[in-house]
């Protein structure tokens, strides 16, 4: 067994790896960039070796560095994780070469799943289903548009060394192929450095289906079973699920047996996944299921394969670099419930989900679902790196417990200031097509607008913050008659403002019943003087209107009013003082922060009952302002 092990990653999956290999006794060896000094999975590793500058490019892609950190700290091995090197065949090679265990598959079946239409070729000989297209040799626009014709339109152009979306294009007519072709091989050639590319039947009803093989370097294969992703967003996985909704056994054991044969094709060790695009127009049927690709690693979504499975992935990953054999043979493993993971990114919905960058000031997750992270609060999301900030995943007994355990975990968790997608994952989750399973790769961009709209703030929700307002400030529940008297601005009236993100929101209060849980999520802010309102997943920060006088207490006939319980920290004026409208009085400290309390008119001051340094309750009059006479 391996004894030591360097993880030539970063985030989430370094943090994931760490944790097993810690779990068999194994030390580890965490690489990190400049902006990685204080990361998570440094502080978690036994070891850490700085490799260089923030840019990938020059860190985390340089192999050269990767290997001599191995080497300078004793790791026998080294574990790519996913993305980066993971599937770079020469690096791979690099590894081995240097007389090391590489933790992935061998090179030669990295080559040969690398390049998509090397891989259909071989994957058509070992008998597995592909979709109908040309991968032809001939990449001349003359042939590729007659190939085009001939498959029929919409056709897809694919990059034949594309991945993550990229060198990918829908051609829906004859006329715009040409255009498209120019378009798809300049992409190809700059995310790549090659243009050539192949030709696919475009699948009107598409389900991305994905089978989990490991292959040991004794000849075995098995398979895991299957995953769906088709909720995509440009062409980005954004829930996976574990198995597929509407997978029958016949099915199942048809697509399961493909996938064994194309990881015995290319003798492959190691974790690996198969993934095949479904015709679901008649549901999922064995005939309508075609390969697409074979990623060669351990994929982002492997924990919904785990929690439907039992089995750690990444300890038999190790396991089997160490040359053992693959722990349980095909009839020992089966189906347990069922499990669902979100991809929680730090991007902005409302901006076509543009990334989020910046100090995480709160980021809390308070259920039972599994969390897969490599940030911590107080962290800074980088620029320089994917966006994600954790993967939660949840299971139950059924698909609908399993949605319903991944909602309730997404409501109830929060992330400040950075912009996260948690209310549109909210949103998607609570989908009527997608609870009933009427899943495909385009469901997200039809209904991207619905499911990126921002919740409108209730009169309920708005009187259950002013409540927490005063429980929070009283530091135990108000009487009920205490919740009847909060007012903000007139002493009978029940009309009341609140700054929403900023924005004054005018609502007619009504307090909470006795004994009743507010309706909204709420929660501390660690911004002092505000608070939060969780809506389906979105966070909403809630404070007292500042700096205006409007949200001070200030009466219409004059009286000025302790908006909460606090202490008065300054008063700047004195009885009989002439002042003007918006001129501060004094100044009250509640819930850590400072609330200037304001002249409503022009006026003197006839009455002052507050003094520096005094404790006052809710509603106490500090001050009477008579307005001056015209």
């Amino acid at each position: 067994m391996i004894s030591k092990l360097l993880i030539a990653n970063r985030g989430e999956i370094a943090c994931r790896i760490i944790r097993t290999a810690r779990e068999m006794g194994i030390a580890t060896v965490a690489v990190y960039s400049d902006a990685d000094a204080k990361a998570l999975h440094v502080r978690q590793a036994d070891e850490a070796v700085h490799i260089g500058p923030s840019p990938a490019t020059e860190s985390y892609l340089v192999g050269e560095k990767i290997i001599a950190a191995a080497k300078e700290t004793g790791a026998e091995a080294i574990h790519p994780g996913y993305g980066f090197l993971s599937e770079n065949a020469d690096f791979a090679q690099a590894v081995k070469d240097a007389g090391l265990i590489w933790v992935g598959a061998p090179p030669s079946s990295i080559r040969a799943m690398g390049l998509k239409h090397a891989a259909k070729k071989l994957m058509r000989e070992a008998g597995v289903p592909v979709t109908p297209g040309y991968d032809g040799d001939d990449q001349s626009p003359d042939r590729l548009k007659q190939e085009a014709d001939a498959i029929g339109y919409p056709v897809l152009i694919k990059a034949v060394a594309g991945g993550g979306g990229k060198g990918m294009r829908k051609v829906d007519a004859a006329a715009d192929f040409l255009p498209a072709l120019e378009s798809c091989r300049r992409e190809a050639k700059a995310s790549f450095g090659n243009d050539d590319v192949i030709l696919e039947k475009w699948i009107t009803s598409p389900r991305h289906i994905e089978v989990q093989v490991f292959g040991d370097s004794h000849g075995n294969v098995v398979h895991l079973f299957e995953r769906d992703c088709s909720l995509q967003r440009r062409h980005q996985k954004v829930i996976e699920e574990a198995p597929a909704p509407g997978m029958d056994e016949a099915t199942r054991e048809e697509i399961c047996a493909a996938a064994v044969r194309a990881a015995k094709a290319v003798d492959y060790e190691g974790a690996g996944t198969i993934e095949f695009i479904a015709d679901a127009s008649e549901g999922l049927r064995a005939d309508r299921i075609f390969f697409m690709e074979m990623n060669t690693r351990l994929q982002v979504e492997h924990p919904v394969t785990e929690e439907i499975t039992g089995v750690d992935l990444v300890e038999w990953q190790l396991r089997i670099a160490s040359g053992e054999a693959i722990p349980l043979k095909q009839e020992e493993l089966s189906i347990n419930g069922w499990a669902i993971e979100a991809r929680l990114y730090a991007e902005d919905p409302a901006k076509g989900f543009l990334p989020s960058t910046g100090r995480l000031d709160l980021l809390d997750f308070c259920g039972d679902a599994r969390i897969e992270t490599g940030v911590e609060e107080g962290v800074d999301i980088s620029p320089f790196y994917d966006p994600m900030i954790a993967k939660v995943v949840a299971r139950g007994d059924t698909r609908d417990e399993a949605i319903e355990a991944l909602v309730g975990e997404l409501e109830c968790s929060a992330v400040w200031p950075v912009k996260t997608n948690l209310g549109f994952l909210v949103s998607l989750l609570r989908d009527e097509d997608v609870r009933q399973a009427n899943l495909d790769t385009g469901l997200i961009a039809r209904k991207q607008d619905a499911l990126t709209a921002q919740p409108e703030l209730s009169n309920r929700a708005l009187s259950d913050a002013l409540n927490w307002y005063v429980r929070m400030a009283n530091g135990y529940d108000p009487k009920p008659e205490q919740w009847l008297g909060v007012r903000l601005n007139a002493p009978r009236r029940q009309e009341h403002r609140l700054a929403v993100n900023g924005e004054v929101k005018t609502f007619q209060y009504s307090p909470t019943p006795k004994g009743q849980y507010f309706e909204h999520g709420l929660r501390e802010s660690p911004e002092p003087g505000s608070q939060f309102v969780s809506i389906r997943g979105h966070l909403l920060r809630i404070s007292l209107p500042r700096h205006d006088g409007s949200g001070q207490a200030s009466a219409a006939d004059g009286a000025i009013l302790a908006p909460m319980p606090g202490k008065v920290i300054a008063v700047d004026v004195s009885e009989g003082q002439a002042v003007t409208a918006g001129q501060r009085l004094m100044v009250l400290e509640a819930m850590k922060m400072e609330h200037a309390l304001t002249a409503p008119f022009d006026g003197t001051v006839t009455e002052l009952s507050a003094s520096e340094g005094g404790q006052v309750q809710v509603e106490a009059v500090l001050a009477v302002v008579e307005p001056a006479s015209e």
